[in-house]
């Protein structure tokens, strides 16, 4: 091969490599959307987005109601309940319709 075409050749891969390169802007456009599907999803997963502006006190429940609700719900977690056995659970005691002539 002649050193000439072989020049040529380089020449012309080297200078559709440098065009192509400058085509490709993709960066920042994805920079200028970054952050917006986690924005759009907390605003869709708010209630009330003005529940901060609201100074009324909460209505409907007695404080001492609401107190012993509370208590009773921390004591679950204190004390919680043991099950007979673990591996029994969602197993039948064998009564079935058959059983119980229906």
């Amino acid at each position: 091969m002649n050193t000439i075409s072989i020049l040529a050749r380089v020449g012309l891969c080297s200078g559709l490599a440098l065009a192509l390169a400058g085509c490709m802007s993709s960066t920042p456009v994805y920079d200028k959307h970054f952050g917006e599907a986690v924005h759009t999803v907390r605003v869709m997963q708010t209630l009330n987005p003005n529940a901060s502006m609201n100074s009324d006190p909460v209505s409907g429940v007695d404080g001492r109601a609401a107190t012993s609700a509370m208590d009773r719900y921390n004591t679950q977690y204190r004390a919680p309940q043991s099950d007979a056995s673990a591996f029994t659970v969602g197993v039948s005691s064998g009564n079935s319709l058959d059983s119980m002539g229906k």
